[in-house]
């Protein structure tokens, strides 16, 4: 078992036959969550949709199964690249240990967006447990298309 950061295979045919809208919310696009996972969680390039197995114990209100919405960035085209983002994430007041995340698209059901490994675990104790996104640049943004 393990989690390997990628963007899943069934998200780049999703991308190509038009099912993911990553435009901003406010212009129809779709809705995205991040739930997070341990360690022992199976994660990967296969990981086709949102799943409940490995997924972090609940904390409180804070951090409940199938974890908190994202803000899109929307979507942008500098040179050749392609791009997408999202605003950082915090859930606060939680005791809780993460490997990795899962972004995945609750209005396409719940279709695997991206699997993001964060190297080793990571823990919040009584606290605030933040995922920083990257820059919204063509060189840095979660999700590039060259």
């Amino acid at each position: 078992m393990a989690i390997t950061q990628a963007l899943p295979n069934s998200f780049k045919k999703q991308l190509l036959d038009g099912d993911q809208d990553f435009s901003t919310l406010g212009a129809g696009g779709d809705k995205f969550k991040l739930a997070l996972y341990v360690s022992t969680a199976t994660l990967g390039a296969a990981t086709t949709s949102y799943t409940t197995a490995g997924q972090v114990s609940s904390s409180g209100t804070n951090y409940t199964a199938g974890g908190k919405a994202l803000v899109n960035s929307g979507t942008s085209v500098v040179s050749t690249v392609a791009f997408t983002n999202f605003a950082d994430l915090s859930f606060t007041s939680v005791t809780l240990t993460a490997r990795g995340a899962l972004i995945y698209n609750t209005s396409f059901s719940n279709s695997a967006v991206a699997v993001l490994n964060f190297g080793a675990d990571k823990s919040a104790t009584s606290g605030t447990f933040t995922i920083q996104f990257p820059a919204f640049t063509s060189s840095a943004a979660i999700i590039r298309i060259s």
